[in-house]
């Protein structure tokens, strides 16, 4: 089996479970949307262009969002790993009501 389709979920799931606490006031369906786009990019940049071009495509995402998150993050006043102050984080969002 590829390395793709084994890192692809994998990574998603870490993902997951990590930060899934950070998607409170998403909608289901947009975290849902996100995932099958991201899934469906692995596969078919392994059937069109190839197992090089899918292995970016299965990694950079996260390298990208990390550095998107971080910059995010510090331009915002909000610590990166806690999202505090967290109403000021909910609020940035534009997330009502209590977390």
């Amino acid at each position: 089996m590829p390395l793709e389709f084994v890192a692809a979920p994998v990574l998603a799931s870490a993902g997951l479970a990590l930060f899934h606490h950070f998607e409170e006031g998403t909608r289901l369906s947009r975290r849902l949307a996100k995932w099958a786009v991201y899934f469906a990019g692995v596969g078919l940049t392994t059937r069109t262009v190839g197992r090089p071009w899918s292995l970016v495509w299965t990694f950079s995402p996260f390298a990208l969002g990390t550095i998107f998150h971080l910059g995010w993050c510090a331009r915002h006043g909000i610590h990166p790993l806690t999202a505090e102050p967290r109403e000021r984080y909910r609020e940035l969002r534009g997330w009502s009501g209590p977390s």
